[in-house]
């Protein structure tokens, strides 16, 4: 393996130390696919992400994110970072970054626009690469247990649990309110079980766990657990506020919506996030949903062959 650069990113925050932690490799040309793996399992962050040269000259970049476990097609916070680390770059594969990147990936083409305050960069805004699809419902059961909770913690005033995706598939459940939120608690047990009752063919089973109250409906609360990708607890993930956004939106009775989510999280793990969904609804069908937020910058290096 030859020697190659990182730079660590936390994501969806405008403070160090918060957020969710990203690792990315601006130049990955020369490592196989063993070795990013072995890389993302070194970091042990959520995700990371290896960016080699884009396959159509048109793009900016090809982009492969891995948890420390398996590559994945699409991931919010990974897609954010990358754009902002390779946005401050003086130049990817030769050429100057402009303000709009496309990254080509498993789930397709991702388009991100650089946010920039004062003309610094601080951030990015991503379209999710698919459009929404919804299913199977999930039994309230198995939420329940894989997130050490009773069944009457989860509601379904507004929908059934359910496994939602653009891009990157999540079971979601509302909960009754936030103190249940912070009671729960991942059964690595129940994720198994769940697994097996729930397969996917590119990932294993991860939930979506969310709390709103009535009087603020699109300020969510929200925890995600993965402890089958050794992924205990996120402190921010992007591609399932992205997929929830989609649906509660889809579910709205009036045809045509532009709604703006604040999705918050990471605040029962010290690494508080917030992250910005916008979903646009046409002639009953949601049409572009968007995730946007904050990054900053925390530690630069090399990986020594």
């Amino acid at each position: 393996m030859n020697t190659v650069s990182y730079v660590t990113v936390d994501v969806f925050t405008a403070e160090r130390f918060a957020g969710n932690q990203l690792a990315v490799i601006p130049d990955a040309r020369g490592l196989s696919d063993d070795e990013m793996q072995a890389i993302a399992a070194e970091f042990g962050y959520s995700e990371s992400t290896f960016v080699l040269p884009p396959d159509d000259p048109a793009n900016t970049a090809r982009v492969r994110i891995f948890t420390p476990t398996a590559e994945i097609p699409f991931a919010g916070h990974p897609n954010v970072g990358t754009a902002f680390v390779l946005g401050r770059q003086q130049e990817i594969f030769g050429r100057k970054p402009g303000d709009t990147l496309r990254f080509e990936e498993k789930a397709g083409l991702v388009e991100v626009t650089l946010l920039r305050k004062d003309g610094t960069i601080t951030g990015a805004r991503i379209v999710a690469p698919r459009p929404l699809s919804v299913g199977p419902v999930i039994d309230a059961a198995t939420v329940a247990a894989c997130a050490s909770l009773e069944p009457e913690d989860a509601t379904e005033r507004t929908h059934p649990p359910v496994r939602v995706s653009v891009g990157l598939a999540f079971a979601v459940a509302e909960l009754k309110d936030v103190d249940a939120l912070s009671k729960a608690r991942p059964n690595v047990s129940a994720f198994h079980d769940a697994d097996a009752r729930y397969p996917l063919a590119d990932d294993s089973f991860s939930l979506f766990l969310y709390a709103r109250t009535p009087e603020r409906p699109w300020q969510i609360r929200a925890r995600m657990f993965a402890p089958l990708d050794n992924v205990i607890e996120d402190p921010a993930t992007g591609s399932a506020s992205a997929a929830l956004g989609a649906y509660l939106v889809s579910l709205l009775p009036q045809a045509d919506a532009d709604i703006e989510l604040a999705i918050e999280q990471g605040v029962e793990m010290g690494r508080r996030s917030l992250i910005d969904v916008a979903v646009r609804k046409k002639g009953g069908t949601v049409r572009e949903v968007s995730v946007s937020g904050n990054c900053v910058a925390v530690m630069r290096g090399s990986i020594e062959a």
